[in-house]
Formats: structure tokens, sequence, C-alpha cells
């Protein structure tokens, strides 16, 4: 279901979540140092897999931020990733990606709601 929507919204641009701002301006500072001149280094870890990755792609170029590294797990446990990659810090929506990784890399809980059914607790089996 995640996917399929994915695949068919990948031209259209991502909303703006509570952090976009923030992103968007260490984007611009890159830009105005130059990549190669920035102690700024941006990557992106996501459980986000193959087709989810256009639509993410797209709304980073449309901000204007450019990214150092670029993983797309699929699923697979961020903090590893997170830990060799030497990240100074890790922002995430779920808890659940935070606990693993904050033994190796301050993190922060992004304040993000959604309404999508893919975030909705399971009913109990056999309710209806």
């Amino acid at each position: 279901m995640f996917l399929k929507h994915e695949a068919e919204n990948a031209r259209k641009m991502l909303p703006q979540g509570p952090l976009a701002r923030l992103l968007m301006r260490l984007g611009q500072i890159q830009t105005t140092r130059g990549k190669a001149n920035t102690p700024i280094k941006l990557a992106l870890v996501t459980s986000r897999n193959s087709p989810a990755h256009e639509r993410v792609i797209r709304t980073l170029r449309e901000w204007g931020v450019s990214l150092d590294a670029a993983f797309f797990l699929g699923g697979v446990g961020k903090a590893a990733v997170l830990k060799t990659w030497g990240a100074h810090i890790f922002f995430d929506d779920q808890e659940a990606h935070l606990a693993p990784a904050a033994l190796d890399v301050p993190c922060a809980l992004v304040p993000y709601r959604t309404d999508s059914i893919l975030r909705r607790p399971k009913p109990p089996e056999g309710a209806t």
C-alpha cells in the first residue's frame, strides 16, 4: 500500500515537516560555503526503499538540499549505519529508531503527526 502510494506520487513533493526549514537552511549554508568548505555534512538514513526513494530525492532537490550520503534501508536498522557513518546527531519521528541509535549518537525526536493508516495501531485480532 505505502510503496504503491509513493510510486503514484513520486513527482508530488512531500509536505514540509517541523524541521524542513532547518534542513533547507543547512542546505543554504552548504551552498554558500561550498561543499568542500562547509563543516556541515548531511545524510539521509531512512527506512524507505525503492520506489519510495524517488519522492524524497525530488523533494530534497526542490528544497535545495544536497546530501553527502543517502541510505535507503528498506526497514533494516538505522543504528549501525549512523555509528559507522559517524553521525553527530540523528533526527527521527519514531522512538523505535531512536532508542538503538541513542547508544552511539545523540538523537532527537521529530514531533510529527500523521493520520496515515500505516501509523495507526492494528485492531485486536477478531475486532471489526
